[in-house]
């Protein structure tokens, strides 16, 4: 089943999000990801199957990026 896991990040502009996407694209688990950043949290959202928070919130803090799962 598809679940759709929400981040609060400090990604901010559009050369960070080219970043994240390096990243990203190589998850097998994730359907599809956006970034809304005219959001306050700059969220990210991902679509995926079985994946975990833990596992995203690691990805990209490795990364430079700051990533925490938002509870809703």
């Amino acid at each position: 089943m598809m679940e759709v896991l929400v981040f609060s990040t400090s990604v901010k502009e559009p050369r960070q999000v080219s970043k994240v996407t390096t990243l990203l694209t190589k998850v097998p688990a994730i359907a599809q990801w956006n970034f809304d950043l005219e959001d306050c949290d700059n969220i990210l959202r991902i679509v995926a199957k079985g994946l975990s928070p833990r596992y995203i919130e690691t990805l990209l803090q490795k990364a430079g990026i700051h990533c925490q799962e938002l509870k809703y």
